[in-house]
């Protein structure tokens, strides 16, 4: 493979965070009787829509909520809590994870995780994954003291793994974040295709499907 080391991103690179979401919400809808005062559909829309894809925290989402809906009866701090607590038992992955990962594995390739987040909450989704056996190192932001794009992050994931910025790879869905952070440190960026971000990317491959890589790294 052209790669000794491959770099991932979480939350809608190797988690499908919107499909989490879904099945978080209804879950919680469910054992909140308070909830119900609302249809389903419109609650969980509204929820979708006041999350942004995740870049809003969940403290300011509820607030909302709550607000918006008049629900009495509950505490945004309870409610947050429970996302804490609750969000990792409704983790998915994308089609072919663990397919991907243990090509990668069988080749004896390196691969690492760098996800901006708070470290339990992120960690804690990560394992809901069961793909941590396949994980040379894992790096979220709150324990590094560091936040992608900031060079400083993945220069220590290298340093870690014991690779060249050039002969290492970054797979991830933000363009700034993820793309322009890994390419500015040296490392050559795949840019997992999401929706909520324009299309016009600078990255030296796309992929659609977490199979696609594979390919990439035999090209």
């Amino acid at each position: 493979m052209r790669f000794k080391a491959v770099l991932f991103d979480l939350d809608g690179t190797l988690l499908d965070r919107d499909a989490s979401l879904v099945l978080f919400i209804d879950d919680q809808y469910e054992r909140y009787p308070a909830f119900q005062k609302v249809p389903k559909d419109v609650f969980t829309r509204r929820f979708i829509e006041l999350d942004q894809h995740g870049y809003v925290w969940k403290d300011k989402v509820y607030q909302q909520l709550l607000a918006e809906f008049q629900i009495q009866g509950l505490r945004w701090e309870e409610l947050l809590e429970d996302y804490l607590k609750s969000f990792q038992k409704h983790c998915v992955g994308f089609p072919h994870l663990i397919q991907m990962l243990s090509s990668l594995k069988s080749c004896g390739t390196k691969i690492a995780l760098i996800s901006n987040g708070y470290g339990r909450f992120q960690y804690d989704n990560f394992k809901a994954l069961d793909i941590d056996p396949y994980f040379d190192e894992v790096l979220i932001s709150e324990w590094e003291g560091l936040r992608k794009p900031d060079p400083a992050i993945f220069e220590r994931a290298l340093y870690k793994l014991g690779v060249k910025a050039e002969d290492a790879l970054f797979v991830g869905d933000h363009p700034d974040s993820d793309v322009r952070g890994s390419r500015a440190v040296g490392m050559k960026a795949v840019w997992k295709y999401n929706s909520y971000f324009s299309s016009d990317v600078e990255a030296d491959g796309v992929i659609y499907d977490l199979e696609e890589l594979i390919s990439f790294m035999n090209g």
